[in-house]
């Protein structure tokens, strides 16, 4: 089977991952810093590591402070933990539909959505396209609101020549494997706000605080710690911040890659019938993670079923978050947004991957145009 994501792993991911394994370092140590400082020079931003994605969303959360009786609005066309790791944290998530082109949150909607409880804004850069930030920042600041930005799918990417990273108040990546780059598993959130960024690396660490200045009992010895504020262990190990490293340091390459098979796509599924190819905006460059058609005529579920029965693994992303059950059983009801629901009944993700060869590209169009009849 074809698969529609994968990482690439070469010689130098290999080789740094050993030299780690042979350091004195296995947790949190030096590489985690260098890392982290690689991470800011691409996002623009200062950013904190952790162990994936969703804990990211869920560390951005609670740097924000969101909790009980907090509204947190946020896109339906994502993964389920944009809006789980914010009503884990007791906040009522609100949906705002979306753009009816790229799948991001529509900054009109948000704007009908804002209350006086609203406190984060919560954008998605939906296949790697980036949300509107200028009109968003509008919304959440009119609202006294902390923007967020869940960047899983667009690290690398740029929005009117301002990398992702530095675009929202608060911005999550992840780095699974079928990600832009990977760390095995992993996550970063990067913060324009040096407050935010400390309150990010205490509760990564349990909360702890070790800067005797900080201390509530400083004249404990040498072994002394405190937790003023609880905090988890979302540390990020030296041994896969190794990966991240050799894995960033091709980025750009990546991204070339990922733009020329997009390119291809686009010139060579551009008059199949039935079929709708993803937009780029004129002011946005894009890392894209995902390549997301639409089919249209009510023939997603026949295409997918007939081009996995080829051994092209297609997939759907994403189903609107409040169909989950989780969700359901909270209140939440099929058609509250209509322009993400429509969206979900005709996407279709087609296979996107650095290692993808332009033969097994092609075998995928003309798989996909002999089901479409085109």
């Amino acid at each position: 089977m074809l698969p529609y994501g994968r990482q690439h792993v070469d010689a130098t991911d290999v080789e740094a991952v050993v030299a780690a394994l042979g350091s004195d370092w296995l947790t949190t140590g030096p590489r985690v810093a260098r890392f982290e400082a690689e991470l800011e020079a691409v996002a623009g931003a200062p950013c904190v590591t952790v162990t994936n994605g969703t804990v990211a969303l869920h560390a951005a959360y609670a740097a924000a402070r969101i909790g009980t009786d907090d509204e947190v609005i946020t896109t339906p066309m994502t993964f389920v933990a944009t809006a789980s790791a914010a009503a884990m944290l007791g906040a009522t998530v609100v949906f705002a539909d979306v753009e009816e082109d790229t799948g991001n949150i529509d900054p009109v909607a948000v704007e009908a959505a804002v209350t006086s409880r609203t406190r984060a804004v919560t954008a998605v850069d939906y296949a790697g396209h980036p949300a509107e930030y200028d009109a968003l920042r509008k919304v959440a600041d009119r609202a006294e609101a902390t923007l967020l930005a869940d960047a899983a799918h667009a690290i690398g990417s740029t929005y009117r020549g301002r990398p992702v990273g530095s675009l929202a108040d608060l911005t999550t990546f992840s780095f699974f494997p079928t990600k832009n780059m990977t760390t095995a598993e992993g996550g970063a959130v990067a913060a324009t706000d040096p407050a935010l960024v400390e309150r990010l690396r205490t509760f990564r660490t349990v909360g702890l605080v070790r800067d005797r200045a900080k201390m509530r009992y400083p004249e404990e010895g040498g072994w002394h710690q405190e937790v003023h504020e609880f905090g988890l262990n979302y540390r990020l190990p030296d041994v896969l911040c190794a990966l991240g490293s050799t894995q960033l340091a091709r980025l750009d390459m990546f991204k070339q890659r990922r733009a020329h098979l997009t390119a291809r796509y686009d010139e060579l599924l551009a008059d199949v019938p039935g079929l709708r190819l993803p937009p780029r905006r004129a002011w946005v460059d894009p890392l894209r993670h995902l390549y997301p058609v639409r089919i249209r005529d009510g023939r997603r579920r026949e295409v997918y079923d007939r081009m996995r029965a080829a051994g092209i693994g297609v997939q759907v992303n994403y189903m609107p978050v409040y169909w989950h059950p989780a969700f359901e059983d909270l209140g939440y009801r099929r058609g509250m947004c209509p322009v993400a629901e429509d969206f979900y009944a005709e996407q279709l993700s087609l296979p996107l991957f650095v290692d993808l060869s332009e033969a097994d590209q092609d075998r995928v169009i003309e798989t996909l145009r002999t089901v479409l009849g085109g």
